[in-house]
């Protein structure tokens, strides 16, 4: 039987035999459109496979905990290890930063002193275990604003029983062009917003009086105050600023005028010596003893490195831009491209209960892997009462969340509502956290944060029983209440946990870099090697 040359799908589409010279210009027309609307329509489509791979291999993690629990700083500590290119790029931005809270701890003693000299009533709380002390109140924030009013009169002369001398008042007088550096500062480094939302109690009988503001200079976006902070150049000895510290009105912080950032730094190296004599003056020491403020144990505290960060030709450290407080009040997100280690390429993540990595063979399924996992999306939430509606929303999608607790905060209270513990309310908030449906799939990360400072605090002679009974006698030191409080978190996730997951519990002290990068590559690898499994990879 013969081959024959006949197709059918050609008798389909073959022009009409009637076809005139304009049905033919028509048709063509027609089959040009549809071929122009196909290969968009497979464009769109490749570029929606693409997407939607780039964005299967994202991982996103979410920062949550109460404010001051240490996510900056953890943030801070994960860019400075996986993105040491933009890390090195940002770092000098952030000596306005530092700059102002040096500035805020010298204002802070002065305005303490003030209260000594005026005879204002120490603010004070009942000995109850679960009213602690106010002390936490100070950390950062505008004392003016913590301060009761005195029906003594006010004036400003030092009394005896203080240990407070007219050299003090001389002092601070001296140090009064600080107040015109720090309103400088901070418009450089945006408007800032304040909060409100604190509330005075009766030392008497505990009930709540009127709110009281806790003021503190913020910032909604941290990048764009970065970027304002660094936006003047350095210029050393300029003429304004030896003008502001020899004015007299200046030196009572009550002159107008502003100061350029520049000046800010001149003036800060001119009162070095002031601010040393104030921080180690013993009578000074035993006025914030008295009042409960401890400011080496807050963010943002710089007055042991005065030598070195009070000077003309200042520069940040890895340390510094790590310890600096800069509060934010809105969601940071931020976007890292991991700067991938040499020795680690060629490397996944292992299957096991082990954090370690197994070297495989190079082939192509592995070089498809290779930028699996590169991108990270990190989530820096404000952790006041006031702003954690905004987490919801990125709840969505998140394959880990990275919860601080400030375990050494047992003996404090929230900032925003002085009813409640703080130790109280990272267990009251990681239980909402753990109870979200939204989250069932993520992976739970606790850092016990603060150890550091809890370590201290105990050997002080502060009991944790005094404030959580059930502890009872077991034995008062760091490693014991690590442990007893690790458990009850994860008491809290197994209870409260929709359905199983992974988790992993570190104890921390964030501000210790170095401790801090062997425990974020431990991190990085199991949050890797969950986002692995879950795209079927391993």
């Amino acid at each position: 039987m013969g081959t024959t040359d006949y197709d059918p799908f050609n008798e389909l589409t073959a022009p009409p035999p009637d076809e005139t010279p304009m049905d033919k210009a028509i048709r063509e027309q027609r089959e040009l459109e549809a071929r122009r609307v196909s290969d968009k329509i497979d464009e769109e489509i490749k570029l929606e496979k693409a997407a939607l791979k780039k964005q299967k291999g994202t991982v996103r993690v979410l920062l949550l905990g109460q404010s001051e629990s240490g996510k900056s700083t953890t943030l801070k500590n994960f860019r400075m290890r996986y993105a040491r290119t933009q890390w090195k790029q940002e770092r000098l931005s952030w000596r306005s930063v530092i700059q102002l809270n040096l500035v805020r701890s010298i204002i802070t003693i002065t305005e303490t002193l003030q209260s000594e000299m005026d005879n204002e009533p120490i603010e004070s709380i009942p000995d109850d275990p679960t009213s602690p002390s106010t002390s936490y109140a100070y950390s950062y924030t505008d004392s003016r604003a913590l301060r009761k009013p005195s029906n003594n009169s006010r004036s400003g002369t030092p009394t005896p029983e203080s240990g407070l001398t007219g050299k003090h008042q001389l002092l601070k007088l001296r140090l009064g062009p600080l107040r015109r550096v720090e309103a400088d500062l901070k418009k450089r480094l945006g408007a800032g917003a304040y909060e409100d939302d604190g509330k005075s109690i009766d030392p008497r009988t505990g009930q709540l009086l009127q709110k009281r503001s806790t003021r503190e200079f913020g910032v909604r976006l941290l990048q764009d105050a970065l970027e304002k902070g660094s936006a003047v150049p350095y210029r050393p000895g300029t003429a304004n600023a030896r003008a502001l510290h020899s004015n007299s009105n200046a030196a009572q912080g009550e002159g107008e005028g502003e100061v350029d950032i520049d000046d800010a730094t001149e003036i800060i190296a001119s009162l070095k010596e002031d601010m040393q004599a104030l921080w180690m003056d013993g009578a000074v020491k035993s006025v914030l003893k008295r009042r409960g403020l401890r400011l080496e144990d807050s963010a943002g505290f710089f007055l042991d490195d005065l030598d070195r960060i009070a000077t003309r030709t200042y520069q940040p450290s890895d340390d510094d831009v790590v310890r600096a407080r800069l509060r934010t009040l809105g969601v940071q997100e931020y976007r890292i491209q991991f700067e991938q280690p040499a020795k680690e390429n060629n490397f996944l993540p292992c299957t096991s209960s082990s954090s370690s990595l197994l070297p495989v063979k190079t082939n192509n399924a592995v070089s498809a892997l290779q930028d699996f996992g590169k991108e990270w999306i990190l989530y820096d939430v404000g952790g006041s009462r006031t702003m954690r509606h905004a987490w919801v929303p990125y709840f969505d999608n998140v394959n880990a969340i990275i919860f601080l607790a400030p375990i050494s905060c047992f003996d404090e209270r929230l900032l925003e509502d002085p009813t409640v513990n703080r130790l109280e309310d990272s267990f009251l908030l990681w239980s909402k956290v753990c109870s979200s449906k939204l989250l069932g799939k993520a992976t739970m990360i606790l850092f016990l944060n603060k150890c550091d400072l809890l370590k201290r605090k105990l050997k002080s002679g502060v009991m944790l029983k005094d404030y959580l009974p059930n502890f009872g006698e077991r034995s008062n030191d760091a490693a014991t209440v690590v442990k007893y409080l690790r458990e009850k978190f994860k008491d809290i996730l197994k209870q409260r946990s929709p359905e199983p997951r992974v988790s992993y519990f570190y104890p921390t002290s964030v501000t210790d870099t170095k401790a801090t990068s062997t425990t974020l590559k431990t991190v990085r690898d199991s949050i890797l090697r969950e986002h692995l499994k879950s795209a079927d990879f391993v």
